[in-house]
C-alpha cells in the first residue's frame, strides 16, 4: 500500500502577499478620511485615479512581459502604490501629473527591474520625485488649505473635478502654502507667534494638519498591532527627526518647531506606510534602526536647509541607496555560530 508523504513545515501563515498589501491599503482609509474632511475631495478623486491608473499601468507591462495577469494584480501592490501616491500628491494636482507619477513609478521604478520584489527603490517615492522634479509649478502651487486655514466652506466635488480635470484655476482663498512652506519662508521675518499668524493657522496647531497626521499614526499603530511592520524604522525616524530639531531647532524664530515637523506634512505617513516598504527597506533588526534613523536625519536637513518643505520622498530613496550595504554589515547571528558573517562578500576568482 502506498503511503502519504508530505514535506515540512505542515502549517502556513495568513499573511500572504495579497492580504497584506489590502490590509496595508485599509489602514491608510483615516487619513484619507481626515483628508477629505478637512481639505476637500481633491485627495479622495487623485487615491481613485492613481490607482486605476496603477492597476492599469500593471496590467499593461505585464501583457508586454507575457506575465499572468490574474496572478500578479490580485497581490494588490500596485494598488497600495497608487494609494500612496495619491495620497502624497497635492489636492488640486492636473490629473495629467498623478498620471505620469504612476504610470513611471509602476513602469519604469517596479516593472524595469522585475516586478514584485526586486525594485531597489520605493516605486512610489520614485513617482513623486520625477513629477516635483519636472513639474515644480503644479506640484508646489495646488495645494488645498484646510477649512481652518481657509476660514470657508470647501470646494464642491463637482467643481473640484472640475479643477483637476477641466483646468479650471483654484478659486481664491482655497490654495496656499502648506504650514511647513509657510513657516520656513517666513522664518526671520519675526516672532514665532506673528509666523502662524501670517501662516494663517487660524489658532489651529498646525492648520488642521496635526489631525492628518495622528489619523496615519492611529493606521501605523495598527499596522504594528497586527505585526505587519516591525517598530525599528518608525521610531528610529521620529526619534532621529526629534532629536534634530531639538538638537538645531530649539528657537522657534529661527527654526521650525519640532510640533510641526513631526504633525505637519507626510511625517507620519512617511514613517509608517513609506519608509516601512519591505522591499526597498532595510531588513535586519539594527540596519532599521540605522535605516530609519537615516531617514529622519535627512529629512530634517533637507526641510530646514533644502529647497523642499518637506522631504520625505527623497530622504527615503537617498536611504533605499545605503540598504544593501546596511544590511550587510548588520547581518545577526546565524543559530549554531559564534559570530555574525558581516560585510560583503569576497570576490570569487
Amino acid at each position: 500500500m502506498a503511503l502519504l508523504t508530505l514535506s515540512s513545515p505542515h502549517t502556513h501563515g495568513s499573511n500572504s502577499t495579497p492580504r497584506l498589501m489590502l490590509t496595508v491599503t485599509l489602514a491608510t482609509l483615516p487619513g484619507l478620511l481626515v483628508l477629505t474632511g478637512l481639505f476637500g475631495w481633491g485627495t479622495l478623486i487623485n487615491v481613485v485615479l492613481a490607482a486605476l491608473t496603477a492597476i492599469a499601468s500593471e496590467a499593461l507591462i505585464l501583457k508586454l512581459r507575457k506575465r499572468p495577469l490574474g496572478f500578479f494584480l490580485r497581490d494588490n501592490t500596485a494598488l497600495l502604490t497608487g494609494v500612496l501616491l495619491g495620497l502624497a500628491l497635492p489636492p488640486f494636482t492636473p490629473f495629467w501629473v498623478t498620471i505620469v507619477a504612476v504610470s513611471f513609478a509602476i513602469v519604469f521604478a517596479k516593472q524595469l527591474y522585475g516586478g514584485i520584489g526586486n525594485n531597489p527603490f520605493n516605486p512610489a517615492m520614485v513617482g513623486y520625485a520625477l513629477v516635483l522634479v519636472s513639474f515644480p509649478v503644479q506640484m508646489t502651487t495646488t495645494w488645498a488649505l484646510s477649512v481652518q486655514m481657509s476660514g470657508q466652506p470647501l470646494l464642491s466635488f463637482a467643481d473640484t473635478l472640475q479643477v483637476i480635470f477641466a483646468g479650471i484655476p483654484v478659486a481664491d482663498g482655497y490654495s496656499g502654502a502648506t504650514p511647513l512652506d509657510a513657516y520656513k519662508h517666513l522664518i526671520g521675518t519675526g516672532t514665532a507667534d506673528s509666523v502662524r499668524a501670517t501662516a494663517t493657522f487660524n489658532g489651529w496647531l498646525n492648520g488642521g494638519w496635526e489631525w492628518v497626521n495622528l489619523a496615519f499614526l492611529a493606521g501605523g499603530l495598527f499596522l504594528l498591532w497586527r505585526r505587519i511592520i516591525s517598530w525599528h524604522i518608525p521610531v528610529s525616524m521620529l526619534l532621529a527627526l526629534s532629536l534634530c530639531s531639538l538638537l538645531f531647532g530649539w528657537d522657534e524664530d529661527m527654526y521650525t518647531p519640532l510640533s510641526l515637523h513631526l504633525l505637519s506634512g507626510a511625517t507620519m505617513l512617511g514613517a509608517f506606510f513609506i519608509a516601512t516598504d519591505p522591499v526597498s527597506a532595510s531588513t535586519t533588526p539594527r540596519g532599521k534602526l540605522i535605516y530609519g534613523t537615516g531617514i529622519g536625519i535627512l529629512l530634517y536637513v533637507i526641510r530646514t536647509w533644502g529647497a523642499y518643505p518637506d522631504a520625505v520622498a527623497f530622504a527615503v530613496l537617498l536611504m533605499n541607496f545605503a540598504a544593501p550595504f546596511i544590511d550587510a554589515y548588520t547581518q545577526p547571528r546565524s543559530y549554531g555560530h559564534a559570530k555574525a558573517k558581516r560585510g560583503l562578500p569576497p570576490k570569487t576568482r
